[in-house]
């Protein structure tokens, strides 16, 4: 072979030999940064695996933390649970309780305006008792006063008079005995005085007139006939008879004639 070419030859091999090498140079450096750059990725991606595992451990433990305070809060809630049950029973048992006493005072109110109602009606029948006891005791002054005049014209001493206003059998003197006379045949005569009071009429006839106790006499008013009376007491001058028909004594007046019946 040519010296020539063998040179060249060998030349062209060094270079391609540098060419190579250059070339695996950069490789081997390229693969190097690489490797360095990867194991520096896995370094981190080590780190973050640990921090990761760190905050895994820390949220377990964080969990675990939190279901015990929640196990806490469900036993709290239902603790707080039975509380607001009782009481809402103690509110229901209150309101009712409330609506008892309401009912009552309701029943107090209406029993209190009955009572004043009744008080008032009370007190205005006191005042009209007062009033007619004002206007008896008037009418027992005038009475008395009659009784008195009577007693002296006539000259006969009457005494008390008194006749039950619901008396309607034949009532017998228990302070004096009289002899029964001879009825006299339509014997007249006239009221003289009239107590309401004790429903009974003084009528100026008595035992002289020969009337006795239980004979009944006819009142009349102008020919118009007014009711019965009856002989409760005598004297013998005038004598006291109740009245023996109902609703009379409002009727019948001092001066209406009397007309003894048969």
């Amino acid at each position: 072979m040519n010296p020539k070419v063998k040179v060249v030859f060998t030349v062209l091999i060094i270079l391609i030999s540098l060419s190579l090498a250059g070339g695996g140079f950069y490789l081997y450096k390229t693969e190097t940064a690489k490797n360095v750059e990867l194991e520096d990725k896995i370094e981190e991606l080590s780190t973050k695996q640990k921090i990761a595992e760190a905050k895994f451990v820390e949220a377990q433990r964080i969990q675990i933390t939190l279901d015990e305070k929640l196990k806490d809060a469900l036993a709290q809630i239902e603790i707080l649970n039975t509380k607001l049950t009782m009481e809402q029973s103690a509110k229901d048992e209150a309101l009712a309780k409330m609506e008892a006493m309401r009912s009552d005072l309701e029943a107090q109110k209406d029993l209190r305006l009955d009572l004043e109602k009744k008080l008032a009606q009370a007190q205005g029948d006191v005042r009209s008792i007062q009033d007619k006891l004002t206007v008896i005791d008037k009418e027992k002054g005038d009475l008395e006063s009659k009784v008195s005049d009577l007693e002296a014209k006539s000259n006969v001493e009457l005494g008390k008079i008194v006749v039950s206003p619901e008396t309607k059998q034949t009532k017998k003197s228990n302070k004096a005995t009289v002899e029964k006379a001879s009825p006299a045949k339509g014997e007249e005569g006239k009221i003289m005085v009239i107590n309401k009071e004790y429903n009974f009429a003084v009528i100026n006839l008595g035992s002289k007139d020969g009337l006795n106790v239980g004979d009944q006499f006819s009142i009349y008013r102008s020919n118009k006939f007014i009711g019965d009376l009856k002989i409760e007491k005598l004297q013998e001058s005038m004598s006291a008879a109740g009245f023996v028909t109902d609703g009379i004594k409002d009727k019948a007046k001092e001066g209406d004639k009397v007309i003894k019946k048969s």
